[in-house]
């Protein structure tokens, strides 16, 4: 008999730095209490436009021998230290804790605009950003996105270093790749390079279907929203995630910059992504029912699937001819079509399947 193989696991990588314990009666930190928790989460804009018409085989090509030190000069100066602080009420010890986090972000703008991932700076009460200078900022929210993995912050300065912008869409496999972030929340601006080994990498990170650019360039907890740079220092990627499987390295991850900027830009306009095919209903995988399977577990009042009349506990067995297994499945095609966009569904119930034209929503309402 064959060994079962597992499925690679894929990861998003804040640095969890540990934990304060902090008492209702004084707002003291008790040192008692306090101890590292050792763990990783799992894990047109205003820059500068790279308007160089050179294709990717004229760039240059960095080689054994190439001294990328100017360049690395230029573009690290845009990359950011992000540290968080997020509250959590403790009522074991009639209290809170406060748990801190680092992660890395990409200066986008002169004016303080900052692009980071979601996963980065969800939930913090507090995020402060350092820049290369050691010159410290409170960063406020502009907007996060969990789907893209992508979020906005906004920092009150001016004149700083922004990211040369480059472009995602003529990129090719061999490329040298330059990343920069903030590895374990303590190295910040620390530099490693490689090439781009895939250009389209659909892989599922935390129940997320992505696709992503690939690069052997080392990527380590704290490197999440971090710049990958080509070999003339503009930014290609934002990086957020590498394989968590054992005794594998070289597989890092990021985020294709004109699908980043274009979510960053929503976020700036609208604080939120607006134009998002929605279903509105939450999906569960489920093996344990009478057919194993993708299940809706909520659905959104007045939402498309209500509208369509899908129920709690229907099993969507494929979405236009195309079988679906898992919720990963269903957001895929979902994402590929536009709000207003028609699918036909077969859906079993109570034993039975039946066909439902379903109109998308959009993520907005």
């Amino acid at each position: 008999m064959k060994p079962t193989k597992k499925p690679p696991v894929y990861t998003m990588h804040r640095v969890r730095k540990g934990w304060l314990a902090a008492g209702v009666c004084a707002g003291m930190v008790c040192a008692s209490l306090s101890g590292a928790a050792g763990g990783y989460a799992y894990a047109t804009l205003h820059g500068n436009q790279d308007e160089s018409t050179a294709t990717p085989a004229q760039s240059v090509m960095a080689s054994p021998e190439t001294d990328l030190s100017a360049v690395v000069e230029s573009c690290r100066q845009s990359v950011v230290e992000i540290t968080t602080e997020t509250r959590e009420d403790n009522p074991v010890f009639s209290g809170y804790a406060i748990e801190q986090g680092a992660g890395s972000g990409v200066i986008v703008s002169e004016d303080g605009y900052i692009i980071t991932n979601h996963h980065v700076i969800s939930g913090a009460s507090s995020i402060a950003v350092k820049t290369t200078t050691g010159q410290t900022y409170e960063a406020s929210v502009v907007g996060s996105d969990e789907v893209s993995d992508v979020a906005v912050l906004k920092v009150d300065a001016q004149g700083l270093p922004a990211a040369r912008i480059g472009t995602s869409s003529n990129l090719q496999v061999g490329q040298t790749t330059i990343a920069i972030g903030n590895p374990l929340g303590s190295l910040g601006g620390t530099v490693t390079t490689g090439i781009l080994s895939a250009l389209d990498r659909e892989i599922e990170v935390d129940g997320e279907p992505m696709t992503l650019l690939q690069t052997d360039a080392a990527v380590n907890p704290g490197n999440s929203g971090g710049g990958l740079f080509d070999a003339s220092g503009s930014l290609i990627g934002i990086v957020n995630a590498k394989t968590s499987s054992e005794g594998i390295e070289g597989l890092g991850f990021a985020i294709p910059v004109d699908e980043a900027m274009a979510v960053a830009q929503q976020l700036m306009n609208d604080g939120a992504v607006t134009n998002r095919a929605a279903m509105h209903v939450s999906l569960v995988d489920d093996s344990r029912q009478g057919a194993a399977g993708v299940y809706i577990a909520q659905i959104v009042e007045n939402g498309a699937a209500d509208q369509a009349g899908l129920r709690v506990m229907d099993r969507i067995v494929s979405i236009d001819k195309e079988a679906v297994d898992s919720a990963a499945d269903v957001k895929k095609i979902v994402r590929s079509h536009q709000a207003g966009d028609t699918l036909t569904m077969e859906i079993e119930r109570d034993g039975s399947r039946q066909t439902v034209e379903l109109v998308l929503g959009s993520s907005q309402n």
